[in-house]
C-alpha cells in the first residue's frame, strides 16, 4: 500500500501521525505550556542551568524546538545530540558548534577549555549570549557533568557567560541526586518535569493532527475507541503517533471508514508487540485495584482511629479552628525537614492544610463536608486551581498552595504559607516549618491545589476575539500595570493590541507566551497590581518584573 493511496482514502492532505517534529502539527498540552515557561524563564534569568526531564516520547524535543522560536536575536547556540561522549569529546563538540577553533588533533582539555572562554568573553563583549543544549543528557557521565559545571564558572557580575540547557530522561534527575554533583544541582535556576498527557488532552492532540492534515469530516477515531487509545499510549504522544498512524492503515486495508476498537486493539499489538494490550489492560487493572485497596483501608483508618474528627486546637491549627491564620513562633518552627508527622494519616493532613489555606482567605473549611476543598471554595465566592507544576510556577503565581507529598507509607499533605529567597514555610500537621528548595523537591509529588480570586461574572479564559466587560477590565489592568491612562473609545473586544499585550505580561511574569489570560495569568496580573489576595511573598511597586523572587 502507498502513502498516497492511504492519504486519498481518508481524504488527508499528508500523514497526520508523523513522528517528525513537525512545528506544523505542534499541540502544546498545559503540561507542555508549562514546560516551555520554565525554559523560557531560565534562559531569561541569569543563572548556568535549565532541565527538563520526562518519559521516552512525551514531547521534551518539541518543546525545545518551540523555544528555538522564542531565543533572543542575539543568542548563539549549540547542540549536542549524543551526549555519550568523553571529556574531550564533549569539549570538541561544543567548539564545532559554536565555531570556536582549536588545533587539529588536540586532546588536551585545557586547550579547549581556554578556546571556549575565549570564545565567551568575545561574544560577551559583542552583546551576544551563548547557550548551549543537550539532550539525552541522562547519558552522560559524572566526571562529564562537573566539567560542564566549571564551564559555567565564566560569569560577570550579572550573570553567567554560558547558559545550558539538558534534556533527558527521569534517570537524570536520580543523577543530580549524587553528592558529587550537588554543585551543580545547585546551580539549576529552572527546572521541569514532563509528564503524559490527560485523558482530554489525548483526544484534543489526535483531534488537532486530523485538522491540521485537512480531514473534513466525522470523527476517525470515536469516543469509546480514544478511551481505548489512552489507556494503550499511556498518553505519550509518541506512542498515540504510532498506533494511530499504524490503525489508519489498519482501518484503510479492512475498508472501513472509521477506526474501531478492534482495529485499534490490533494496531496496538503490532506497535509494541502482540500481546502487549493485554498485559497492560492486566497489570492497569492490578493497579486500579491495589490502589482501591489502599484507599479503603486509609478510609478505614481514619474512621476507627480518629472518630468524631476535628481539627484539632493546638499550636498552629488554633487559628485553622478559628478561621484565622495561625501565627508563626520561632520556639514552635522544625527546620529542614518535610517529614510527615508522627502517627499522623493522610487525609488529616490533608484536612489540616486546606484548614491553613482556607484561614488565608478568611473562609471556612468543614472537614466533614462531603464537597471537596475546591467545591466548598467555590461555594464561598473564590476560584480552585489543581494541577501538576513545579516550585517556580507557584512562586510566580505568590499563592499559598496545598502541597501533595510523598514518603514511603504514602502520601501527606502540607500548606506552604509563605517563601523567602530559597525557603518556604510550611504547616505540616499542626507544625510550621522551614524548609529549602531542595528539601521541597525530595518530598514533592508536583501536585497543588490553591485559591484564587476572579473578577466579577469570570466563567473561564479569555481569548483573542472574545467579547464581553471581562475584556474591558483586563484591557484596564494591562493599561493600569504600565502607568497609561484607559484609551478612549475602549470596545470589549479581544483586539490584536490587546493579544500583543497579554503576551509581554506573560513572558515578563515567566508564562507561556500564549496570549490566552487563563487562570495563571489573571493570578500573575491581579498579584502585580496587588489586589489578588494573601501572596506567599510580599512584593513592593506594581510593576510586573516584581513577579519574579
Amino acid at each position: 500500500m502507498s502513502l498516497s493511496m492511504y492519504k486519498e482514502y481518508f481524504d488527508l492532505k499528508e500523514n497526520p501521525f508523523s513522528i517528525a517534529p513537525d512545528p506544523h502539527y505542534l499541540y502544546l498540552s498545559e503540561g507542555h505550556r508549562e514546560a516551555l515557561a520554565h525554559l523560557v524563564y531560565g534562559i531569561n534569568s541569569d543563572g548556568g542551568f535549565v532541565l527538563l526531564t520526562g518519559e521516552v516520547g512525551t514531547g521534551k524535543t518539541t518543546v525545545c524546538r518551540c523555544l528555538l522560536d522564542q531565543m533572543p536575536e542575539n543568542a548563539d547556540i549549540a547542540f549536542i545530540l549524543n551526549p555519550k561522549l568523553t571529556v574531550d569529546e564533549l569539549l570538541a563538540s561544543i567548539c564545532d558548534e559554536f565555531g570556536i577553533a582549536y588545533p587539529e588533533g588536540n586532546k588536551s582539555v585545557k586547550v579547549f577549555v581556554s578556546a571556549i572562554n575565549d570564545f565567551l568573553l568575545s561574544a560577551h563583549t559583542r552583546g551576544r549570549r551563548a547557550i548551549l543544549i543537550i539532550e539525552e543528557a541522562q547519558n552522560l557521565s559524572v566526571d562529564v557533568l562537573e566539567q560542564i559545571r566549571l564551564l559555567t564558572n565564566l560569569e560577570t557580575n550579572q550573570r553567567k557567560l554560558l547558559q545550558i540547557i539538558m534534556l533527558g530522561q527521569p534517570e537524570l534527575r536520580d543523577m543530580l541526586e549524587k553528592p558529587e554533583l550537588r554543585q551543580l544541582s545547585q546551580r539549576i535556576t529552572a527546572r521541569y518535569h514532563l509528564g503524559p498527557l490527560t485523558r482530554e488532552e489525548v483526544s484534543a492532540y489526535v483531534s488537532h493532527r486530523l485538522s491540521i492534515a485537512g480531514y473534513p469530516r466525522g470523527q476517525l477515531f470515536p469516543p469509546p475507541v480514544l478511551k481505548r487509545l489512552i489507556r494503550l499510549s499511556k498518553g505519550i504522544p509518541r506512542l498515540i503517533n504510532v498506533i494511530c498512524d499504524r490503525a489508519l492503515v489498519g482501518a484503510f486495508v479492512e475498508g472501513k471508514e472509521r477506526v474501531d476498537k478492534k482495529t485499534l486493539v490490533k494496531a496496538a499489538r503490532e506497535v509494541r508487540g502482540r500481546n502487549a494490550p493485554r498485559w497492560f489492560a492486566r497489570k492497569a487493572y492490578q493497579a486500579a485495584f491495589v490502589a482501591l485497596i489502599v484507599v479503603l483501608c486509609l478510609a478505614l483508618a481514619a474512621l476507627y482511629l480518629l472518630p468524631g474528627f476535628k481539627l484539632p486546637v493546638t499550636a498552629g491549627a488554633r487559628g485553622v479552628a478559628q478561621g484565622e491564620t495561625p501565627a508563626i513562633k520561632t520556639d514552635q518552627v522544625t527546620p529542614v525537614t518535610l517529614n510527615r508527622p508522627l502517627s499522623t494519616t493522610g487525609s488529616a493532613t490533608r484536612d489540616l492544610a486546606y484548614g491553613v489555606l482556607f484561614s488565608k482567605w478568611q473562609i471556612a473549611y468543614d472537614p466533614k463536608d462531603r464537597r471537596d476543598a475546591c467545591e466548598q471554595a467555590k461555594r464561598q465566592g473564590l476560584q480552585c486551581l489543581e494541577e501538576t507544576g513545579s516550585l517556580i510556577g507557584l512562586k510566580q503565581m505568590n499563592k499559598p498552595a496545598v502541597l501533595k507529598l510523598i514518603d514511603e507509607k504514602g502520601e501527606y499533605y502540607s500548606a506552604m504559607t509563605s517563601i523567602k529567597a530559597d525557603t518556604a514555610i510550611f504547616m505540616v500537621g499542626d507544625e510550621t516549618r522551614i524548609v529549602d528548595d531542595k528539601e521541597i523537591a525530595k518530598r514533592w509529588s508536583g501536585d497543588y491545589t490553591l485559591i484564587w480570586r476572579a473578577p466579577a461574572g469570570y466563567t473561564g479564559e479569555l481569548k483573542p476575539k472574545s467579547r464581553g466587560p471581562l475584556v474591558l477590565w483586563l484591557d484596564e489592568q494591562l493599561s493600569r500595570l504600565k502607568g497609561q491612562p484607559l484609551k478612549a473609545g475602549r470596545k470589549p473586544v479581544y483586539s490584536d493590541e490587546i493579544t500583543k499585550e497579554v503576551k509581554e505580561f506573560q513572558i515578563t511574569a515567566g508564562l507561556t507566551p500564549d496570549g490566552i489570560a487563563g487562570a495563571k495569568t489573571i493570578i500573575c496580573l491581579t498579584d502585580a497590581m496587588d489586589n489578588g489576595g494573601p501572596q506567599l511573598e510580599k512584593r513592593k511597586g506594581d510593576h510586573p518584573d516584581v513577579l519574579h523572587p
